[in-house]
């Protein structure tokens, strides 16, 4: 599953469900099942539908009572037939555990029984289970069964590792279609007036979460990858935007059943595009949805953002095809061998299909981001005990899907591409069509590539955070002597961490020059690696004896760990950047701009060396810088420095932009482009540049009544940096833009994004109200209170409107969807004041499934205020000298 675009804003928890007591509940282990044949008949119009089912499964011994998963269900006739004896069985419902016993007078005897149950459920507002959806003056059901919500389709036993086999059929409207896991068997008219009956192959044996239903007037474009055939699917009028879906998918296929030399094992393949999804998408066996917008795009117009996020999408949910669908975690405490890997293996295809995008600059950042959570007090170790659906819905977060991958893509590096693939593939080999455990996954890696994967997995999935390697380098005699030394990163000023004993194995590798990079495995608290030979930075020459030039302590960005340097180390590096590789600056920066957050080193050493880099010509480097010098304009900056903080901005950063220039060649690629917007939101908002204000909005102007006047990548950071300063007649077009007839989904979310950026009072009135109106789906509330909650001069007003506003928000979006964003956006606070409101909040209105969420934005209100407090004199004297 990957969740909605929220969660990389916040890193909150993509899908959180109703409180629920902490009580562990799991089903008693003596019955399995074996096959589910299930049939549906939902009613669009009433938004209720039929069932019925019979599961056949093993009893490992005799019993009177069965227990199973259901919620919502309305339980009919139930019997229960063993050998040549049938029996009808009473119900007893649990709606607390979700559970429904079956019990029955006369005892069942141990092996094959069959369960018959007829019901009816509810196709709820929450789009969660079996649910409706709206679009185009119609209705549509759709289901979403991830974690724990295939049991409100249809009485289940609901847990991964009972996998089992699904026979599926839905009885559905004359005019409408219906998709499910399997290929279309059969298409039969009725029962019913006015209705036909599809039927779907058997699928092979598989988890109750990963059952598909979609039922609608959805069209499909065509496609195939060897003998699979793929379809892209959406609402009739979005079906010009499949293409370069169904393009991707095809060379994603291929791409993966190379790779594992697995061939794809669900038959056909159906990406489809639902209108209300509360995930970004969800894996179903071949059948995978998606949110409209992460699907359908037209590549000509559509940002690099949104080309790359989609293609990266569909390959991330194609990818579980073989992680989490072939190979399924035994129980949700490993998430992380799902989630984890679909997010280390998604980016592969697309470093293949589309070289010039660059992906492995998207890696280093996205392992920047899962430090950055790992940097808290409040993170979890990968793997961590759940027991309840609250629990198991909270950790679908960064640590599951971008730490994983950070660390597995550390492991590859130091055990080498070609191993590691031999690995994962004996492993999904051995496992297929079963369950595994971590334990299973690191064993069989290290058996097959010969190396301590073992070792260095354990400290990573059972331990919280991560290690900082601080590095010292001598030079002694014709030997360089570098002295590693580790421990847990503590992310805020003035904190030691919460215990000091944490050892890691951690494969250090060092950037090489030309060559390979040499790799060391640190697994104790200190190490001195020599080598042959003086270090040098930036092409400096050192002398016997003297003290040598730094060296870079993660090659590549590979590593999951923070590198701490001396401050005059930093400045070299970043000096002499095109020493180094656009990942290893990336890597550079963010490290340092955690050494300030620690209060380990004054600000003034990243602005030095965000000040070297200034020219630099890779936008994912310049993206970060504009986002950390945006942070420190709004948190750090005192009121008396302003000024001169935004003049040094505009000195600094505004002649590089100027350079570009605004919009830019219509030959520009897509590089030059990101770069141009990334200036263009730094120099204009947090320089308070008025000419480029005064340009953003001409260029918005000019967008509106013609949108191929901006390249697409151009027009976001144009619409925002527009509106910041933008009165009530600029709002109402972008309003009147939204409601545009036929708006693609690109199109429509450049402006609804935008609206977060207007700031005058009225218009954050307006779209706080805006945000739970009846034109906002569900799905989105979250995104326009998060955004208002991201910008200082709404964020009183939007946390006013929750707390006022909150009952009917848990009712509208249920904590399984928008809550938690909204949660984590209240880490966007920087007082100890605001920390303890929040706090005191949600003490009367607790949300116990967004419990980890609200802990680490308190966390992040209290760091940023200590932060603010021991960085604002250091960074007023830093101004005071800045060239």
């Amino acid at each position: 599953m990957r969740p909605p675009a929220l969660f990389f804003l916040f890193f909150a928890c993509a899908l959180l469900v109703a409180p629920r007591p902490a009580a562990a509940e799991r089903l008693p282990d003596t019955v399995v099942p074996v096959r589910y044949t299930l049939w549906f008949a939902p009613d669009l119009e009433t938004a209720t539908f039929r069932g019925r089912e019979t599961i056949d499964v093993r009893l490992r011994g005799p019993a009177r009572t069965i227990t199973l998963h259901a919620a919502e269900i309305a339980f009919g006739e139930v019997v229960v037939t063993a050998g040549d004896r049938t029996q009808a069985a009473r119900v007893s419902l649990d709606a607390t555990a979700e559970t429904a016993t079956l019990t029955l007078a006369q005892e069942v005897p141990a092996g094959p029984a069959a369960i018959q149950i007829a019901y009816t459920g509810i196709l709820n507002d929450k789009l969660r289970g079996f649910y409706l959806s709206r679009a185009n003056g119609r209705r549509y059901a759709v289901s979403q069964m991830e974690a724990t919500d295939a049991r409100r389709a249809f009485p289940s036993f609901d847990e991964p590792g009972l996998k089992a086999t699904f026979d599926i059929s839905l009885m559905v409207d004359a005019a409408d279609t219906a998709i499910s896991n399997g290929v279309l068997l059969s298409d039969t008219p009725g029962p019913d007036d006015g209705r036909h009956t599809l039927r779907f192959a058997p699928t092979p044996k598989m988890s109750t979460y990963l059952v598909a239903l979609v039922v609608g007037d959805f069209v499909c474009r065509t496609g195939a990858a060897g003998a699979t055939p793929i379809r892209v699917c959406s609402t009739a009028d979005k079906l010009p935007l499949t293409a370069f879906a169904l393009e991707a998918a095809e060379q994603q296929v291929a791409f993966f059943n190379d790779y594992f030399g697995i061939p794809y094992a669900f038959g056909k393949l159906d990406l489809i595009a639902v209108p209300d999804f509360a995930a970004g998408a969800m894996e179903n066996s071949g059948a995978i949805t998606f949110r409209e917008r992460l699907l359908l795009i037209d590549p000509d117009r559509a940002s690099l953002d949104s080309r790359k996020r989609v293609a990266g999408i569909i390959s991330h949910e194609i990818a579980h095809q073989w992680f989490g669908d072939l190979v399924t975690m035994q129980w949700w405490d490993d998430i992380w061998l799902n989630e984890g890997f679909a997010t280390w293996m998604a980016t592969k295809p697309l470093a293949r299909w589309r070289p010039e995008w660059r992906i492995d600059l998207d890696e280093a950042a996205d392992t920047q981001g899962a430090l950055g959570i790992d940097a808290l007090r409040t993170t979890r170790p990968i793997r961590m005990r759940v027991d309840t659906p609250a629990q198991i819905n909270e950790v679908f977060d960064g640590i599951a899907y971008q730490k994983t991958a950070g660390v597995l893509r550390m492991i590859e590096a130091f055990v080498g591409p070609d191993r590691f693939r031999k690995g994962i593939a004996s492993y999904l080999r051995k496992y297929a069509y079963s369950n595994a455990t971590g334990e299973d996954f690191w064993s069989e890696m290290t058996r097959v590539t010969g190396q301590p994967v073992d070792r260095i997995l354990k400290g990573s999935v059972q331990q919280a955070g991560a290690p900082v390697v601080s590095v010292q380098t001598a030079c002694t005699g014709p030997q360089t002597a570098t002295t590693l030394e580790q421990r847990r990163f503590a992310g805020r000023t003035n904190e030691a961490p919460a215990r000091s004993d944490e050892i890691w194995a951690i494969p250090v590798c060092f950037a090489g020059g030309r060559g390979a990079p040499r790799c060391d495995l640190l697994d104790t608290r200190r190490d001195t690696v020599r080598a042959p030979g003086s270090s040098t930075a930036a092409g400096s020459s050192t002398a016997p004896g003297a003290s040598c030039g730094p060296v870079f302590a993660n090659a590549d960005s590979r590593g999951y760990y923070f590198t701490g340097y001396a401050p005059d180390a930093v400045r070299a590096l970043a000096r002499g950047g095109a020493a180094l590789t656009p990942a290893e600056r990336i890597s550079l920066l963010g490290d340092e701009w955690w050494m300030v957050r620690a209060g380990r080193h004054d600000i003034g050493v990243y602005l030095d060396a965000a000040a070297a880099l200034a020219t630099d010509g890779t936008a994912a480097v310049v993206d970060p810088i504009a986002s950390r010098l945006a942070f420190t304009a709004e948190y750090i900056v005192p009121p008396p420095s302003r000024a001169r903080y935004q003049e040094w901005i505009r000195r600094r950063f505004g002649p590089v932009l100027a350079a570009l220039g605004l919009p830019g060649a219509p030959a520009d690629d897509d590089e030059r482009h990101s770069r141009r917007a990334d200036l263009l939101t730094l120099v204009g908002a947090a320089g308070n540049d008025p000419g480029v204000q005064r340009r953003a909005r001409e260029l918005a102007a000019a967008y509106i009544t013609d949108p191929a006047s901006l390249a697409g990548t151009l027009a976001p950071a144009v619409l925002r940096l527009a509106a910041l300063g933008g009165d009530a007649a600029l709002y109402e077009q972008y309003l009147a833009q939204m409601r545009t007839p036929g708006a693609d989904p690109e199109q429509y979310y450049r402006f609804f994004n935008a609206l977060p950026s207007f700031q005058d009072p009225a218009l954050v009135a307006r779209t706080l109200a805006f945000s739970i109106s009846p034109d906002v789906r569900t799905q989105d509330t979250a995104q326009l209170i998060a955004g208002l909650l991201g910008h200082g001069g709404s964020r009183e007003a939007a946390w006013r409107f929750v707390q006022a506003q909150w009952p009917t928000l848990v009712r509208q979006l249920g904590t399984f969807q928008g809550i938690p964003g909204i949660v984590g956006a209240l880490g966007g606070f920087c007082s100890e004041q605001a920390a303890a409101d929040v706090r005191q909040f949600f003490m009367r209105n607790p949300v116990p499934s967004s419990e980890r969420a609200l802990r680490q934005a308190i966390e992040r209100i209290d760091a940023c205020a200590a932060l603010a407090v021991r960085q604002a004199p250091a960074l007023t004297a830093w101004l005071a000298t800045a060239p």
